[in-house]
């Protein structure tokens, strides 16, 4: 398919048509006998992992295997936070590296993804929590990130609508990095699923993977899937929270486990909060977005599942703590919620690493992350799968961590929040 650049003047040119002569944005592709690489997942990991290997490395004799559609999984499931405001050295360079990706990622890929870098206010309510964003935010700058420490003074010029006045949760200020913001979910999917397509990428939808194809020696050496067999030399997982399901057809065990997240959009209000806010005495996040939707999301559920949807108790508990910090809220309708299933590691942090099954490569762990590291999750496990060795920054999210003990405790938030 002849690849098709978007730009005012190709706008302007097919309004002048109706519209009519627009082609599909990527090839609908139907599975070939057999590929160099196959990736396992239709979502922003799994396509931006096939566009880098196609434009990194010009391995394009690769299938994106989706079960379901484009766009269908989490990635149409989560709050669009990107941001790189981390504290530990296994963290920092790998969401920075994202989140410079993001930067430049409308003009790589060709496609509006709607990347507002309005900004991220950590919000926090003592001090002891001060003196953590403080360390947070000179860790930060050791590794070249921006970030700002504000008094209660300027969070209130940022954000006048905050409960400044609660005696439970009171505002002695927060961390602010400037550059986070937020991005169009499934805007992202589609640019990569474009970008990957135009560069001969199949995509391979409605597509489910039943179990794998092993050589006398356990190697993997294809997959079986609901439309039939498909061989290939190397296979990347990238199926968020269905990673521990999908690796056990290679009778692998993971320390992953499966929960629901919730997220929630309120009516379309008049432009209110500036960028992303969190409440530092919680787990709570919000944010506007273009439509004027209030974005906002909590803690997981607090048991396993692999449903995309959740329970009242956490619904409660997201709208006590938006109350908590900004009461205005209160007033607002909710139009709509969903949940995604998110794949929690032991310590919060993700893996992009080789398994032990020779052939088979996992990226998966995201816990929180999985959004925002979307670009950089892409380029590193394609460069794992291109050249069989960890890309730098992604060199701590090795499988075999959490049996040495090296693990990346960020929040101690993983699927067991007790690794203080």
């Amino acid at each position: 398919m002849e690849r098709q650049r978007y730009s005012l003047f190709t706008l302007a040119r097919h309004a002048l048509t109706g519209h009519r002569g627009w082609k599909p944005a990527w090839r609908d592709a139907a599975p070939k006998e057999r590929y160099d690489v196959i990736v396992i997942g239709g979502g922003g990991h799994g396509l931006a992992t096939a566009y880098y290997l196609a434009r990194n490395f010009g391995i394009t004799n690769v299938a994106v295997i989706e079960k379901g559609w484009i766009g269908g999984g989490n990635a149409g499931r989560n709050t669009t936070i990107v941001r790189s405001n981390y504290l530990l050295p296994g963290n920092i360079p790998f969401y920075e590296h994202s989140l410079k990706l993001w930067e430049g990622l409308e003009q790589d890929l060709n496609y509006n993804a709607m990347v507002s870098q309005r900004g991220i206010l950590n919000l926090c309510h003592s001090d002891e929590q001060r003196d953590a964003f403080e360390r947070r935010g000179n860790a930060m700058r050791l590794q070249g990130v921006d970030a700002d420490l504000l008094d209660p003074a300027e969070v209130r010029r940022m954000a006048p609508f905050l409960d400044f006045d609660n005696a439970r949760f009171p505002i002695f200020g927060g961390l602010l990095q400037k550059r986070a913001g937020t991005a169009r979910h499934d805007g992202v999917v589609w640019g990569f699923a474009r970008g990957a397509s135009d560069r001969g990428v199949d995509i391979i939808q409605n597509c489910e993977v039943t179990g794998f194809v092993r050589d006398a020696g356990g190697r993997v050496t294809g997959v079986e899937t609901s439309r039939g067999k498909i061989l290939t030399g190397k296979v990347g997982m990238a199926v968020a929270g269905n990673t521990s399901r999908v690796a056990s057809f290679a009778d692998l065990r993971l320390p992953i486990e499966s929960h629901v997240l919730q997220a929630f959009v309120s009516e379309g209000l008049k432009p209110v909060i500036p960028g992303v806010i969190t409440f530092g005495a919680g787990h709570f996040y919000i944010s506007q977005s273009d439509k004027g939707g209030l974005v906002f999301g909590g803690d997981l559920d607090g048991y396993n599942s692999y449903a995309q949807r959740g329970n009242l108790p956490i619904v409660e508990d997201v709208c006590e703590e938006a109350m908590a910090i900004m009461p205005m809220v209160g007033r607002a309708r909710v139009l709509r919620s969903w949940g995604g299933i998110m794949d929690m590691t032991l310590d919060g942090s993700p893996i992009i690493d080789r398994t032990p099954v020779p052939g088979l490569y996992l990226n998966g762990g995201w816990c929180y992350g999985g959004f925002k590291a979307t670009p950089a999750s892409g380029w590193c496990f394609a460069h794992l799968l291109a050249r069989d060795e960890p890309h730098p920054v992604a060199a701590s999210y090795r499988l075999d961590r959490f049996a040495s003990g090296q693990l990346i405790d960020e929040k101690g938030a993983g699927a067991q929040a007790n690794l203080q």
